[in-house]
């Protein structure tokens, strides 16, 4: 969470030479006093410090001369007063479903840094997939005045006045844009990886009902698995079924599968986490990963590179996606034309070979 709410207007030590020495005093600088201390006018410090769309104008190495002065006279800006004047919030509310190592927080971390650019605070709430929360947040954060919201991975009930961006939330509402990822891509990046190295019988990890992208993705699975000839043995699927962000969800699904004593070479997990207790789970049943069993996880949640083996996975580009979020919300909060948005915008995947993958033997 930033810090702009707390943000009010600093004071700054001033060291004036006396004849006994420096000695120090304590006075408020205003933007007037920075401006003539940089030379410029105040209308242009000021767009700078405020971060306003015209600031663009304005060359980059004036506008990080601006901000370099502004750190070492340890100015800011009242954002209250910037809020009256111009009778707006600065502040987007963003929901998600929860927030630990994996998806949400990589496409938090961009949205984040994004909204810091440009001088936006946020509230973040987390619903745990209570329908009753999901329902609820949108008016609870429009009666926090934010100007906007930005849904991650949760399926909005219904349109709101405000302009909304979702994260994998494919339901189409009047003033909702959806950034999706193109899952039939990243399906068949998957199974033909798989595909050439070998591997005929595939075990697959369903995603959580709840999630947003389940169905789409498992429809793309099955699609590209017809396409390339690869048969889904009912016996070799599996459900995640708990809302738990731990490993322990894939853990168990892959201990049911192996129950069934159905042989398979590759498993394709919804995603890094759920692979990551699915290799546990293979090598438990003494099955070595990749020599017996390869392993292609989802998402290249941070920790993927540093599991041992390193995970294969299929990357989404999930900071990139909360970028892009937030770039478009604010263009659509900002834009003299505010029913002109895009529907859908769509991000490629892009598949990392580690090592939980290898030829069959």
């Amino acid at each position: 969470m930033t810090d702009y709410a707390k943000r009010q207007p600093m004071t700054r030590s001033r060291k004036d030479p006396t004849p006994n020495g420096p000695s120090t005093a304590t006075s408020s600088i205003s933007l007037k006093e920075l401006a003539a201390h940089l030379g410029l006018s105040s209308a242009t410090v000021s767009l700078v410090i405020n971060r306003s769309p015209a600031a663009k104008s304005i060359p980059p190495a004036t506008q990080e001369r601006v901000r370099q002065a502004a750190r070492e006279l340890n100015y800011r800006p009242n954002l209250m007063a910037r809020s009256l004047r111009q009778k707006r919030s600065f502040t987007i509310g963003v929901i998600v479903p929860e927030v630990s190592e994996g998806y949400a927080a990589l496409v938090l971390s961009g949205i984040e840094d994004h909204l810091l650019q440009e001088g936006y605070f946020y509230f973040v709430v987390s619903h745990r997939h209570r329908t009753d929360l999901i329902d609820e947040y949108p008016s609870l954060l429009q009666q926090r005045a934010v100007e906007g919201m930005i849904a991650v991975d949760t399926a909005l009930t219904e349109s709101t006045s405000m302009p909304v961006v979702a994260i994998s939330g494919h339901r189409k509402f009047p003033g909702v844009t959806n950034i999706v990822l193109d899952h039939s891509l990243a399906a068949q990046l998957a199974l033909e990886h798989l595909q050439k190295l070998g591997h005929t019988r595939i075990a697959m990890i369903k995603g959580q009902d709840f999630s947003s992208d389940t169905e789409i993705r498992w429809h793309a699975l099955h699609a590209v698995a017809r396409q390339l000839g690869i048969t889904v043995h009912e016996a070799l699927t599996g459900q995640l079924d708990s809302d738990s962000p731990s490993p322990e969800v894939g853990y168990a699904v892959t201990r049911r599968i192996l129950a069934r004593n159905e042989p398979f070479t590759a498993l394709f997990a919804f995603n890094d986490i759920s692979a990551i207790g699915a290799v546990q789970a293979l090598r438990e049943s003494g099955r070595r990963v990749p020599e017996d069993v390869s392993v292609i996880g989802f998402d290249d949640i941070q920790s993927a590179a540093y599991q041992n083996p390193a995970l294969t996975t299929v990357r989404q580009p999930l900071r990139q996606m909360g970028v892009i979020a937030a770039e478009t919300l604010l263009a659509r909060i900002n834009s003299p034309r505010p029913t002109d948005y895009p529907p859908e915008i769509i991000v490629k995947p892009e598949l990392i070979v580690r090592s939980t993958t290898a030829r069959v033997s």
